[in-house]
């Protein structure tokens, strides 16, 4: 079995296809990076340097990458045809050695990778109360507003079925601020460019 590219994700990888043998090894090493802890704009700065092009062309290049070892490890490819698949991109033989040893070697690593992040809890529902705490020994004298959340997260289990945790929150007005902006600066990431390539891979 062959897996075909789409058109954008090729023109992606011309640029390794171009490239020594041992820029090929670096940006292999940069996709697993990527896969592992996210983009690293410093580091990619630094390939772009050397390189002498822009930053995003460097960018989408680890992007096409990252795709290309995700979907062959969605669809199970053997060594021959990630191989052929390899080869029909441009690349050369030499190229496609590289590329085949780090995808052989790397499989098991990034098919667990890609399985953690597809099997993450998702919400499901939220309850919360206001409270206020009046007193205490030391304190005879206070008000202390607190809210109370009530988290249901489900996932899904080995099975067919799907599992719920409540996770119990106390928190106090400003912290509960705080947790709101980072949520809302999580949501804006998620409409990233980045996160929308991931999200289309995941989805092939």
């Amino acid at each position: 079995m062959l897996i075909s590219l789409r058109s954008d994700h090729k023109e992606h990888l011309q640029l390794l296809t171009k490239q020594p043998i041992q820029v090929i090894v670096d940006f292999c090493k940069l996709a697993l990076d990527f896969l592992q802890n996210g983009p690293n704009l410093k580091r990619y700065t630094t390939a772009a340097q050397k390189l002498e092009v822009e930053v995003d062309v460097v960018q989408n290049c680890i992007f096409g990458l990252t795709n290309l070892l995700i979907l062959s490890c969605k669809h199970k490819l053997s060594e021959a045809d990630f191989r052929d698949s390899v080869l029909t991109i441009g690349f050369s033989h030499e190229q496609q050695v590289v590329l085949s040893k780090f995808y052989e070697s790397k499989q098991n690593d990034i098919h667990k990778l890609n399985q953690a992040c597809i099997n993450e809890p998702h919400y499901e529902d939220l309850k919360w109360r206001f409270e206020v705490q009046v007193s205490s020994r030391s304190l005879l004298q206070q008000v202390t507003p607190l809210i109370a959340m009530e988290l249901v997260l489900r996932k899904k289990n080995e099975g067919t079925g799907i599992d719920r945790e409540k996770i119990l929150v106390q928190t106090d007005p400003n912290n509960l601020l705080h947790i709101a902006n980072e949520l809302e600066n999580a949501l804006t990431e998620s409409r990233s460019r980045h996160s929308r390539k991931i999200q289309r891979a995941l989805k092939n």
